[in-house]
């Protein structure tokens, strides 16, 4: 079938909207008709090819849409059904059949490599294969993913809201309510206020941490996450955060959760813990350099690395959204609607340290 799609051609080149052929759904496979999806750092990050996803592609990788056909042999959800697409991963590997899809053995070349599990494409440009990105590529009119990526949610929630629940906010949310798993009344700061954090923020409020703060350079993104829960922020480019933490904790949080990937931020997240302390790494992040007699032994220090929040989409998402119905999850307030069209802007406006998650309607 003939479908629109945000094609990126070549490496930090911009997206260009543009007619491409659909292939049919195969075994265990579903056709989604794409209602909206989030803009995520992951997509700059593979469109300049610091994940070297082959190009062409078309990327997206957290969307919502309807169930418009399935294949042969699905059997948790059926034309009408209102889904949220999700990460790809086999099913059957060790770590996926102990609750970790999120750590599959096939995790990187089944969502980076460019072709559906069974090693094949699904999206053409006349002759030429077009690589699909976390087996569905969302940033098109429809897609085709493996019956694991897609959630099926309930239809009372306004579908154009829920597509950065498969990737962004799950991360987020899932680092600390299934990784980290604070104690309440325990202290925990996180570095970064973009979608991710944010969506730490208001987890860590779910649960109880008496002390929740929020460290980043820009007062917008301090400001909202005052807001979603945060009992103190911090603007690290006024003031000594690491001494800013000790006097809010008296000496350290229990934990952190670091999205931003900088290497000093990461660096700085390890030595505002307390002893014993937990520090979640999700952002992409290059080389850092760290002290491991000073910084981790001496103090008994962790830290561990936390991919899509080490969740299983279709529990945790789900649960998210009834967080949502209930006032106690409001991401919607993190997020800006555009067009499919508007998709360069998109990108430009979520890199320029707003608070806002962009959400492509399409």
């Amino acid at each position: 079938m003939k479908i629109k799609g945000a094609v990126v051609h070549g490496n930090g080149q911009e997206f260009q909207i543009e007619e491409l052929e659909l292939s049919e759904p195969k075994e265990n496979e579903v056709l989604v008709k794409v209602v909206a999806a989030g803009v995520c750092h992951t997509d700059a990050v593979a469109r300049d090819q610091m994940i070297p996803v082959p190009l062409p592609a078309v990327l997206g990788h957290e969307g919502s849409g309807i169930i418009e056909k399935v294949g042969a042999g699905v059997k948790t959800v059926e034309p009408g059904d209102h889904v949220v697409l999700s990460f790809s991963s086999c099913g059957n590997c060790e770590n996926c059949l102990t609750g970790h899809p999120a750590a599959c053995i096939h995790l990187t070349e089944f969502n980076f490599g460019g072709k559906m599990p069974d090693g094949t494409n699904r999206l053409y440009q006349g002759d030429q294969e077009v690589s699909t990105f976390f087996g569905q590529s969302t940033f098109g009119t429809y897609a085709v993913s493996h019956e694991r990526n897609v959630v099926k949610v309930d239809k009372d929630v306004d579908l154009n809201l829920l597509g950065p629940l498969g990737c962004g906010i799950q991360t987020g949310a899932g680092t600390v309510i299934n990784k980290l798993q604070p104690e309440f009344g325990s202290t925990i700061a996180i570095f970064g206020c973009g979608a991710v954090g944010l969506s730490a923020i208001m987890s860590a409020k779910l649960i109880g941490c008496s002390k929740i703060i929020a460290v980043d350079i820009h007062d917008s993104r301090l400001e909202l996450a005052k807001e979603l829960g945060a009992t103190h922020v911090i603007n690290g480019s006024e003031v000594d955060t690491l001494e800013e933490i000790r006097k809010i904790t008296d000496g350290g949080t229990n934990y952190a959760v670091e999205t931003t990937g900088v290497s000093p931020v990461v660096v700085q997240s390890v030595q505002a813990l307390r002893s014993l302390g937990t520090v979640a790494v999700v952002g992409a992040t290059g080389e850092v350099t760290l002290n491991v007699q000073l910084d981790l032994l001496n103090e008994g220090r962790s830290i561990v690395s936390v991919v899509e929040g080490d969740s299983i989409p279709q529990l945790f998402i789900p649960k998210l959204i009834e967080y949502y119905k209930n006032g106690q999850f409001p991401f919607d307030k993190l997020v800006k609607f555009y067009e499919l069209e508007e998709i360069n802007q998109a990108f430009e406006d979520s890199g320029k340290g707003t608070t806002i998650k962009p959400i492509l309607k399409i």
